[in-house]
């Protein structure tokens, strides 16, 4: 069970707090009934003072664990300077962000957002105006996947492969095809006069931690150039290295037409970013798309930094080495249990799915109670996202943990 830390409780309690938010939230979340109050690295505590492992981080936001120094203080300096000016004037925050992006990335451009939706809701837009700057304005249909996700808002939304999400909003903007994930010939099929781009995760984080085929992001970057397409990669969770390399597209050796970033290129702080082409970018004269608090000073500074860390030498290799050591010992404890128990064990680095064989938050609800946090992918599949700088007696611990709580289902 999770030990009191006192000097971590919170003034009130989780229950006085809960009770509180269920008066005045919005109740669209399922949220997990703890209040969180603190965090250090891998681990947080609760208003009660208990502790965690939070093997989540804000969804594969906090790649760099909570309140890593190197970023606390890039954020203090920048909240001691200047916070904000809009997107009426330079910054050098963001065009030192631009710059360290785009170097790593091997895009030529850089468009600043607040969230993973609006990065993408920009990699959308851009797809229309290209097609219309190349003289084919009914070309605007996009193709995307079932099980995928890629945001909230009303395009997004539509975009996103899965129908629980669509429920209660219809009628849903026009142009959105959605066909099986993995399947070269379906997104041949798909393609029509009025297609306009490709839109792809290269491991699919909500529908259940799904990776891509061995050749697929390869073939569709051949069959966009085949039909003159635009290929639009979803690198919101995959990005800033959590996979073990710095984006997933790299790992088939293709260059997308632009790429959306989010959750880890802020550590938790709010910023999204759309990188693109030299070619592609040009399409978005001023004018045409912006974002008052896109590309905000704090989140930009503490972004720049986060980089810095992430860009180390040697620093994905042991992104790369933590993830073999969790998926490995994950697969071993799925010999131990009695067989079906867990259906898969996937992922890639430290974005790691585990398929079982009931609804997840039962699984979740038993995690947290023995003192590990994770999040659902999808209805029977528990993800889990640690830190990179989570260490491998914080993987054991947890480790130890998931075998008990699974033995005991």
């Amino acid at each position: 069970m999770p030990q009191p830390v006192p000097s971590a409780a919170a003034s009130t309690s989780n229950d006085t707090l809960i009770s509180k938010a269920k008066s005045h939230l919005l109740q669209n979340y399922k949220q997990q009934p703890i209040v969180l109050v603190k965090g250090r690295g891998t681990r947080v505590w609760d208003a009660d003072g208990r502790e965690y492992l939070d093997l989540i981080g804000g969804v594969a936001t906090c790649a760099l664990g909570h309140c890593h120094p190197d970023l606390v203080a890039a954020a203090h300096a920048q909240l001691d300077s200047l916070w904000h000016v809009s997107n009426a004037f330079y910054s050098q925050p963001q065009i030192d962000l631009a710059a360290q992006l785009c170097e790593w990335s091997g895009f030529e451009r850089a468009f600043f957002c607040n969230s993973g939706a609006e990065a993408n809701e920009a990699l959308l837009k851009l797809a229309r105006k290209v097609m219309k700057d190349r003289g084919t304005p009914e070309r605007y249909e996009v193709i995307t996947f079932e099980r995928s996700f890629h945001g909230r808002t009303l395009a997004t939304v539509t975009a996103t492969g899965q129908p629980k999400y669509h429920a209660g909003f219809e009628p849903l903007p026009a142009g959105f095809h959605h066909v099986p994930y993995g399947d070269l010939e379906a997104v041949r099929r798909a393609v029509g006069p009025a297609t306009a781009a490709i839109l792809v995760e290269p491991i699919q984080g909500e529908g259940g931690v799904r990776l891509a085929p061995e050749g697929f992001l390869k073939g569709l970057r051949a069959l966009c150039d085949e039909k003159g397409l635009l290929l639009l990669v979803d690198e919101i969770q995959t990005g800033m290295g959590r996979t073990g390399i710095p984006f997933g597209f790299m790992r088939e050796g293709i260059r997308p037409d632009a790429i959306s970033m989010a959750k880890a290129l802020g550590n938790g702080l709010p910023i999204g970013a759309m990188l693109c082409r030299e070619d592609v970018g040009a399409s978005l004269s001023p004018g045409s798309h912006g974002s008052t608090f896109g590309g905000n000073l704090v989140a930009a500074a503490a972004a720049n930094a986060a980089l810095k860390v992430i860009r180390q030498p040697g620093f994905l290799d042991e992104v790369t080495a933590k993830g073999a050591y969790f998926l490995g010992r994950l697969r071993e404890i799925q010999g131990k249990l009695p067989p079906g128990r867990v259906v898969e064990v996937r992922g890639q680095g430290l974005l790691v799915g585990l398929e079982v064989d009931r609804e997840a938050p039962q699984v979740l609800g038993k995690l947290r109670e023995a003192g590990v946090l994770g999040n659902a992918a999808g209805e029977r599949t528990v993800r889990f996202a640690p830190p990179f700088t989570v260490t491998r007696e914080e993987l054991d611990q947890s480790l130890a943990i998931i075998e008990r709580v699974l033995m005991a289902l």
